[in-house]
């Protein structure tokens, strides 16, 4: 039966490689509109960033991990880059931005195999940059999201079931997600949910499957480690703040003022974040340490990400503190509970992501960013933005959680979620890869 199955995904790339004969979407008349070639250089600069980030993530969570799991690890975050991106071609921008039907999900058939895309007029909410540039943007946000889940099953999941949840997580989480918040007729979007770089649709979403993950599959047969390789820690959150400049900037979709407003916000609150958690640390009575430094900056960068672009920066700096202080905390707690988070990643980007979610709520004022017609943060004596943000919080946790967890069970029933406990011992790195570091 596993060899059955090892075939399908084979046969599936095969299928869709037949496709592009019958669908080559060639393109027809081109937009005869003007385009800003100061944006598109900004925005291709930009996607190229946020790429960067997940070979970033990849070694952000390598160097936390076992030594005999540093490759599998690693690798789960790089396969997203493939899997995702075939995905996104034929069907999954159509999903996230494609014609609404319900505000929930966009409808496939709308670009099917990038159709309608060189050709195409600028989305609604980008026009000064071609639809394949935002389409291609977008794509970013879709890889890295399914790579966080990763730490939080890291050194006990089988490749291939891996493979084939992060497939359905996409579909079934990510791009309703995105659509509703993020498509102008979206449900999200109606409501008034500002979500400037995906605090809501990234963090939050790939913090609650991470949680769901880590119950599901249980505890691994030694849960405490020592890190392989720290430096690979300070590589990767390296990597991650450089190409959050092009997560967040880049989600102004030009080369504006607002990007350069959501550029210093990034690095303000992920610079407090980094000093409050090694801080709060020392209050502890720990020693200040480069993994929480590092901790402590991607914690900041996720905080920010919903705000970056509807906030001053003086609050840039207050959002990384809370967010740090708060992520820390439950840290401490998951740790005395039986929760086998390995890397951290609901305490860290789930939490993070909700924290930075209610701050925007707190701190976002309209002068900032016209596009905010919600109303001013609840420091500026209006409550309807933060009671806005408060219920989506609620609505989106509980959709990502559950729905992520009857994924796993879905997985589990098509292939194995967990490998068997002699190829844990031995390490996935021999056991799932055949590779050794």
């Amino acid at each position: 039966m596993a060899k059955k199955l090892s075939k399908v995904p084979f046969i599936f790339l095969a299928i869709i490689a037949l496709l592009t004969i019958f669908y080559p979407s060639v393109p027809g008349e081109m937009f005869a509109g003007e385009y800003n070639s100061s944006d598109i250089a900004w925005m291709l600069c930009a996607t190229a960033l946020v790429l960067i980030m997940t070979p970033g993530l990849a070694f952000f969570y390598g160097g936390m991990v076992k030594k005999k799991n540093v490759i599998s690890t690693m690798l789960q975050s790089f396969i997203c880059m493939a899997i995702i991106t075939v995905i996104w071609v034929v069907f999954g921008f159509s999903l996230a931005f494609g014609d609404s039907i319900g505000g929930i999900i966009g409808d496939p058939r709308t670009f099917f195999m990038m159709g309608n895309i060189i050709d195409g007029k600028p989305w609604v909410l980008a026009p000064t940059i071609p639809l394949v540039l935002f389409a291609i943007y977008q794509l970013k946000f879709a890889i890295i999201t399914p790579a966080l889940i990763t730490g939080a099953f890291a050194e006990r999941i089988r490749f291939i079931s891996y493979c084939l949840f992060i497939c359905l997580f996409f579909i079934v989480i990510y791009a309703p997600l995105a659509h509703s918040t993020w498509h102008p007729e979206g449900l999200l979007f109606k409501l008034g949910v500002l979500d400037f770089a995906g605090g809501t649709v990234v963090h939050m979403s790939a913090g609650w499957a991470a949680l769901a993950s880590a119950l599901y599959l249980k505890k691994r047969n030694e849960p405490s480690h020592s890190p392989a390789r720290i430096t690979y820690v300070l590589l990767g959150t390296g990597l991650l703040w450089f190409g959050w400049i092009g997560f967040n900037g880049g989600s102004a979709y030009g080369a504006g003022t607002l990007a350069t407003v959501a550029l210093a916000n990034t690095m303000a609150a992920s610079a407090a974040a980094a000093l409050a958690w090694i801080f709060f640390d020392s209050y502890k009575g720990r020693k200040p340490s480069a993994m929480g430094t590092c901790i402590g900056a991607v914690v900041g960068l996720v905080a920010i990400t919903p705000a970056a672009g509807f906030v001053t920066i003086p609050h840039s700096l207050i959002i990384g503190v809370v967010a740090a202080v708060v992520s820390n905390l439950i840290v401490d707690w998951r740790t005395r509970t039986s929760i086998d988070d390995t890397l951290d990643v609901f305490p860290c980007h789930g939490v993070g992501g909700m924290v930075g979610m209610l701050l925007t709520g707190v701190f976002a004022h309209q002068s900032i960013n016209g596009a905010n017609e919600t109303g001013n943060g609840l420091i500026f004596g209006e409550t309807h933005l933060f009671l806005v943000h408060l219920g989506a919080l609620i609505g989106v946790s509980i959709f990502a959680f559950f729905g992520s967890w009857l994924l796993l069970k879905l997985t589990d029933m098509i292939s194995p979620l967990r490998v068997s406990e002699e190829d844990e011992d031995a390490g996935l790195d021999i056991s799932q890869h055949g590779e050794k570091l």
